[in-house]
């Protein structure tokens, strides 16, 4: 059967609040004590990074606390992590020497530009192999960090899931995986039903839930290398609470953002409140009573726009101040520029080029301030993709550890080539080497840097230098 349209949209909509909710039951059900009582350890977060993820999460999906009937969200936070990954992500080539893992690897990362958005957002996420065959991409709100080692790895996480059924049943699965540098690793799993979805509720069998039921309780392994899931958090020092917990990449231009929705709003209205009308007084909107040949009386409205008349009161009647003009001058110039100027420095806050939000063609900046925004942009994607690569380094452990193929000497390679992202005057020193070397003439480096024509190029030349013979 086909859904149509609406059908669709209506189930989008149910899905997508069904997924708050639970997101929802995550977040009353699991505050930072809940945590450690449940688990019986300390964690390596804090309420107050709890909260900050929240309000990321609220903001990515257009929900800030500022958003109501009369501001609507710009999804810029949307718009910054679209287009960071989208840079980083523009020329990767990743690959596994062993055809068996690199085949399960390849459909893994196929879904990776979309989830390092919401991960670019959130500050960081995991991606956990379900078994030997499939992965699992798990947000920045559905795992809880208990542990980090000296580089800032994730190392111990108890990942969330939650199982609702009908209106006020929740079934909760907490996943814990300890992975120790003495090389072993213990994965438990702990199940628990919730009838209010406020509390956890009450220890049940993994055997209740089908799913469930062939998971294990407890589990350890030996001779164990990395942890068993691949953890990405982005190189931003985290100021909320000090920890190696990820920080959002929009996280300090919360308040520009909210000025920008908000500058919107006003553009918005300056549109709304100055459309042209006619202001007439309200005894001319009254019904007129009209004779017909029968002597009968009907009575009749005037035909006018409800749009572009508004009644008022203004006057006793008398004829010429029946109706006034009302047009007002715009000032949707002065509402935009102010607005790109909050977009430009939501640009500089978040380490993008000038121009990725803001209007290109608007953008006042000098050549060497436009340069130091380009070089700034590059700095964090080169970053950004080290973390990333260190994320599916360990991913393809963990798949290879499930798969039983951790000692076949597998090789993982992962570059980016960046071509649109080369610094200027990095291409520029390369390009030097290369006519030092004679691999490149100097013909054609004129041509390159100077943007000379082949023929403009070669009058340009030096003079050979004369030796004696």
């Amino acid at each position: 059967m086909q859904l149509t349209e609406s059908g669709r949209k209506k189930d989008s909509k149910m899905f997508s609040r069904l997924i708050e909710m639970i997101r929802g039951v995550i977040r009353k059900v699991f505050p930072s004590k809940t945590i450690k009582q449940v688990i019986g350890q300390d964690i390596a977060i804090s309420q107050a990074m709890i909260n900050k993820i929240e309000t990321w999460n609220a903001m990515y999906n257009g929900q800030a606390s500022w958003i109501d009937n009369k501001v609507s969200s710009l999804m810029i936070e949307q718009g910054i992590c679209t287009e960071f990954a989208n840079v980083c992500l523009n020329e990767m080539e990743a690959s596994v020497s062993i055809e068996q893992v690199d085949i399960i690897f390849q459909e893994s990362i196929r879904a990776l530009n979309e989830n390092l958005q919401l991960g670019l957002g959130l500050g960081s996420f995991c991606i956990k192999p379900l078994g030997g065959d499939a992965v699992e991409y798990i947000t920045a709100d559905r795992f809880i960090p208990l542990a980090f080692n000296s580089k800032d790895r994730l190392t111990s996480v108890v990942f969330i899931q939650v199982k609702r059924v009908g209106e006020s049943t929740f079934y909760i699965r907490l996943e814990y995986h300890e992975w120790k540098e003495d090389k072993t690793l213990r994965i438990q799993n702990k199940a628990y039903k919730s009838s209010d979805g406020n509390s956890i509720g009450s220890p049940i069998a993994l055997t209740d839930i089908e799913e469930w039921a062939n998971l294990p309780e407890d589990v350890f392994y030996t001779g164990v290398e990395k942890p068993d899931f691949g953890y990405y958090r982005n190189p931003i020092k985290n100021t909320v609470d000090n920890s190696p917990c990820g920080v959002s990449v929009f996280d300090t231009s919360i308040n520009l953002i909210k000025m920008t929705d908000t500058q919107f709003a006003r553009l918005d209205w300056e549109f709304e409140s100055g459309e042209r009308a006619v202001h007439v007084d309200i005894t001319a909107l009254q019904a007129v009573p009209i004779i017909g040949k029968e002597g009968n009386k009907t009575f009749k409205m005037p035909k006018l726009s409800e749009r572009l008349y508004r009644a008022l009161n203004l006057s006793k009647g008398n004829g010429d101040d029946i109706y006034q003009e009302y047009s007002p001058e715009f000032r949707d110039s002065n509402i935009i520029s102010g607005l790109n100027a909050y977009l430009r420095r939501i640009e500089f806050n978040s380490c993008l080029s000038y121009g990725d939000l803001s209007d290109v063609s608007n953008v006042d900046k000098t050549a060497t301030e436009a340069k130091i925004a380009k070089k700034r942009k590059f700095n964090r994607v080169k970053a950004i993709q080290s973390n990333l690569k260190d994320c599916l380094e360990d991913l393809v452990y963990a798949l290879a550890f499930y798969n039983g193929l951790t000692k076949t000497g597998y090789e993982f390679v992962c570059t980016f080539k960046d071509s649109i992202l080369v610094d200027e005057e990095t291409e520029r020193q390369q390009d030097r080497q290369d006519v030092a070397m004679g691999v490149m003439s100097l013909l054609e480096y004129r041509c390159k840097w100077y943007g000379e024509t082949e023929s403009e190029a070669k009058k340009n030349l030096p003079e050979p230098v004369l030796t004696e013979e």
